[in-house]
């Protein structure tokens, strides 16, 4: 396993990093215990002209600063007051990119994730949908902010790289509001994976 360093999240293309995380490993250490998911399904979120982020028109609240972190930094939201939801901020500092890990295929610590998530075998729901992922290797609100290049929360590569005609660029999942933004090829998924969220 090589973890990703600063060069990989400090690009201006959100939608080449979020190509790119697909295959990666998403790597959870808290406590001596270690949980890994291959990524299979992200978002892309293009900073303060996409209608769909959350630092739309360069918002700035209290949640959403750490969206202005140098890539490299979690950002970790609660969705409807029950999921965390994990992000990736990208880009350099002041710009607001970010990638919503949406799916991963469990690799590491599956006990440890049955154990978090409350369910009895590790079948194809243990980690699909955001709110899933989250809960499974650890992850909540208190990690928003932390850097990815630290311990506790590293995306890392094993040498795998998905073939290029197995990746699908789809709209993205629950951003109706986003007018015509919420039908940008923005979501990217690993075809027939049975982890991916949605259709």
């Amino acid at each position: 396993m090589i973890k990703l360093e600063q060069g990989f999240y400090n690009r201006a293309d959100v939608l080449k990093i979020a190509r790119e995380l697909l295959g990666k490993v998403l790597i959870t250490k808290f406590d001596g215990i270690v949980t890994s998911g291959r990524i299979v399904e992200v978002e892309a979120y293009a900073g303060v002209k996409d209608k769909a982020s959350h630092a739309y028109g360069g918002r700035h609240t209290n949640r959403t600063s750490v969206m202005y972190y140098p890539g490299g930094t979690a950002y970790v939201y609660l969705c409807y007051g029950i999921h965390h939801l994990f992000n990736i901020v990208t880009n350099t500092k002041d710009i607001p990119h970010a990638i919503l890990v949406r799916a991963v295929e469990p690799m590491e610590g599956i006990p440890a994730m049955l154990e978090r998530t409350g369910k009895k075998k590790p079948d194809y729901t243990l980690t699909k949908g955001p709110g899933n992922v989250s809960k499974a290797l650890g992850i909540g609100t208190k990690h928003t902010g932390g850097s990815l290049l630290q311990d506790e929360i590293i995306i890392a590569s094993d040498g795998f790289v998905p073939k290029k005609e197995d990746i699908v660029a789809t709209p993205r999942i629950g951003v109706d509001y986003a007018g015509e933004d919420a039908l940008l090829p923005y979501r990217f998924i690993i075809k027939g994976n049975k982890y991916v969220s949605g259709k």
